[in-house]
């Protein structure tokens, strides 16, 4: 756990220093005085005036560089803006020749705009380099082999295991990993394929069929490859198998007379028989023995197998401007995500349940170092920090936006006193949506 909320600290600071350095850059371009460079606040945010001080800091010229002590973010303080620090003292004053109000709005727009186009720029620049070092793989649905394995969410959309998903909306499905995806974010209406047994299919799905694969996604994966069974790896010395006679390199044939071949037979028939003793029929050796076990309660009988025969993965490498042409391609399509994710959250019965904070994230993160993975969901969240930045709220930078931009066209300027009003409103949405997203941990 400690790794994987060290990987998450290590990607948030880097995006937040880069974000608020875009801001700090653009205001120092066009001559504004920038009063405070910070990585976490330096106070109780949002309590400007509650526990006042920094881990580090040192002026250099007009400004203060620092280190908070509460970690959480990171500010620009630039004269004449109304940020974090809610300076009630701005609207009372006529503006300076150094303060960001006295610049014309096109300067203002691209201060605000900084950190939003860093973490842009930023997001597509690690795809492309994630692209150029590692590659791409896919796993094609023609290289698998015994079709698929669903959970219980699919299992209630008409699935079964064994199934070959051919198609969503009459589009040919390529990769697994996108067949969720596309149900949920792009509304695809009918899911086609064919059954192990060969029979043809054409399932329909509604939105609440929707909500229900969303719900189940943070704790299964909806569809995965079906996988044969493997020879036992090593027994739970605290489970009821410990006390079986079973051993490492055994092979489980059948449940009390049932033949399971892959593993989501097995564990159907050990889950149907929680708190009972089973028959199991085991391949030892060159033998066929019979021994019993009891199944736990959660339904486990407390082993675990052998890595699983591995699946021909498609690995795609990629020239460099190529690894840039794909990185672009991907970075686009992941904002595009972010925008049909809204839509999803109005329109997918309690697809709001679903929203995650910081449990979550660290959650998505490798029990290991990985830098792969590192390197793609950090710039997967920097591309989602500039989507969410940009929206319309009051106290986020696509609230400055969108002041500035209604001076721009109608030529008249948001007045100070109006801002400063409106920023304290979204600072009372932004808290509230932080809250409920960082509750995710009691919801799920």
């Amino acid at each position: 756990m400690l790794i994987k909320i060290a990987q998450l600290f290590l990607s948030l600071t880097i995006l937040v220093t880069l974000h608020e350095f875009g801001h700090f850059w653009f205001a120092k371009k066009f001559k504004c005085r920038v009063d405070k460079f910070y990585l976490f606040f330096d106070f109780l945010f949002p309590f400007a005036s509650v526990m006042n001080f920094a881990l580090f800091k040192k002026k250099v010229g007009d400004t203060e560089y620092g280190i908070g002590w509460f970690p959480f973010g990171g500010y620009v303080q630039i004269a004449g803006m109304v940020d974090e620090q809610m300076d009630k003292s701005i609207i009372e004053s006529p503006p300076q020749p150094w303060e960001l109000r006295s610049k014309p709005a096109w300067q203002r727009l691209l201060v605000m705009m900084g950190g939003i186009l860093v973490n842009l720029v930023l997001g597509i620049l690690i795809f492309w380099m994630a692209l150029l070092v590692w590659g791409k793989e896919t796993l094609p649905i023609t290289n698998i082999p015994n079709g698929l394995m669903v959970d219980s969410a699919a299992y209630n959309v008409g699935l079964r295991d064994g199934d070959f998903i051919t198609s969503l909306d009459g589009k040919p499905v390529r990769s697994i990993n996108r067949i969720p995806i596309e149900i949920i974010m792009n509304g695809v209406n009918t899911i086609e394929g064919i059954h192990a047994n060969g029979e043809r299919f054409s399932l329909p799905i509604t939105n609440d069929d929707r909500g229900k694969i969303l719900k189940r996604m943070k704790k299964s994966t909806f569809v995965a490859p079906r996988r044969y069974i493997t020879e036992i790896d090593s027994i739970d010395a605290s489970s009821y198998a410990a006390n079986a006679d079973l051993k490492k390199k055994d092979k489980i044939l059948a449940v009390n007379g049932v033949p399971v071949k892959f593993m989501d037979q097995l564990k159907s028939e050990v889950v149907k028989n929680k708190n009972k003793k089973v028959e199991l029929t085991v391949l030892r050796g060159k033998e066929v023995i019979t021994t019993h076990c009891q199944v736990s309660g959660q339904g486990m009988l407390g082993i675990a197998h052998e890595p699983f025969q591995e699946l021909k993965v498609e690995k795609q490498e990629f020239g460099f401007f190529q690894a840039f042409n794909q990185g672009l391609k991907d970075g686009l399509e992941l904002i595009v995500m972010q925008a049909k994710q809204f839509v999803v959250l109005f329109t997918v019965k309690d697809a709001h349940q679903q929203v995650g904070g910081f449990y979550t994230m660290v959650q998505q993160m490798n029990s290991t170092w990985d830098w792969q993975q590192f390197w793609m969901f950090t710039g997967f969240l920097s591309l989602a920090l500039a989507f969410m930045n940009f929206l319309p709220i009051p106290m986020l930078d696509g609230g400055y936006i969108m002041f500035i931009l209604w001076e721009m066209i109608t030529g008249k300027k948001v007045s100070d006193k109006v801002i400063y009003y409106a920023n304290n409103v979204g600072l009372f949405i932004v808290l509230g949506l932080m809250v409920y997203a960082n509750t995710d941990w009691l919801r799920n």
